[in-house]
């Protein structure tokens, strides 16, 4: 049976370097007593990746136990559900366990974590496993990056892909676009993105490429029936202020024109996103 010792660095990043051994003991449980953890970041699940633990498995057993937390007579996956679904697969009547005496919040830490190391995670899940820390644990996004490993413009980018169409994460989540797709759409109109993300696909386009299509996109947009050109210039020069100030920013800009008056619209990501963006507009006034 592997000792506690082999959770080690992970946890003491997560829950401090004072954490004692006895905080993370292995032992035998019944994979009756366990059950899946609704919050796991992790929600696709290949089935021929699964098959084939299953088999491997039955031929050599579960090699790394999985990671529980007690909750009252029962344990909650922590990390290792793929394991657990497998060894229940291959008929197992129990699995290897660290169990950890933790709180729900360091649970999930602890399994968002693992997950990322592991490369597990579709964009999407990484991205909503963000949110969740951050809507509720309430993590600033510099928190949620220092606990993940990541900047915290990094959280930043992975988040403004949750404000994409469903369509366009749909397709994100089954890996039809990449995340670097999915960062250059973020700036267009749900209906541009969308015709953009078709376009994508039918004609292969990569990451650079697709930049270079939703300029053309912004710079054309509102274009079309003009009879004025100087209309015409006024449109591609405001299409081009929304696409710097979406490139310098990291917020989709949206700006309306009128001859008196017009309209500013900076899109923002959680309340310490929308503190910062306050903060600067404050900047600018005082300058």
């Amino acid at each position: 049976m592997t000792s506690g010792k082999g959770l080690g660095k992970g946890l003491s990043a997560l829950f401090g370097e004072d954490m004692t051994e006895d905080i993370a003991q292995v032992r035998g449980i019944k994979l009756r007593d366990i059950e899946p953890n609704p919050d796991q970041p992790r929600r696709e699940f290949d089935p021929e990746a699964l098959s084939e633990l299953e088999e491997s498995i039955r031929q050599n057993g579960v090699i790394t136990p999985i990671t529980v937390r007690r909750t009252g007579d029962n344990y909650v996956i922590i990390a290792g559900e793929r394991r657990w679904r497998a060894a229940r697969a291959a008929g197992l009547d129990e699995i290897p366990a660290y169990v950890l005496d933790v709180s729900e919040k360091e649970a999930y830490q602890f399994a968002l974590v693992e997950n990322l190391q592991r490369q597990d995670l579709n964009p999407i899940e990484e991205a909503m496993g963000y949110r969740k820390l951050i809507d509720d644990f309430g993590y600033s996004q510099d928190k949620a990056g220092e606990k993940v490993g990541r900047s915290r413009s990094y959280i930043t980018n992975s988040l403004r892909l949750l404000s994409l169409p469903q369509t366009v994460i749909d397709m994100i989540s089954a890996g039809v676009l990449s995340a670097g797709h999915g960062r250059a759409l973020v700036v267009l109109s749900e209906q541009q993105a969308l015709e953009a993300a078709k376009t994508i696909i039918e004609k292969e386009l990569s990451v650079r490429e697709t930049e270079k299509l939703v300029k053309r996109m912004t710079e054309n947009d509102g274009r079309e029936g003009e009879d004025d050109p100087r209309e015409d210039l006024t449109a591609m020069y405001l299409r081009e202020l929304e696409r710097q100030m979406a490139s310098s920013t990291g917020h989709k800009v949206t700006i309306v024109h009128g001859k008196r008056k017009g309209k500013l619209t900076i899109e923002y990501y959680g309340n310490e996103d929308l503190e910062k963006v306050c903060a600067a507009l404050n900047k600018i006034e005082k300058e």
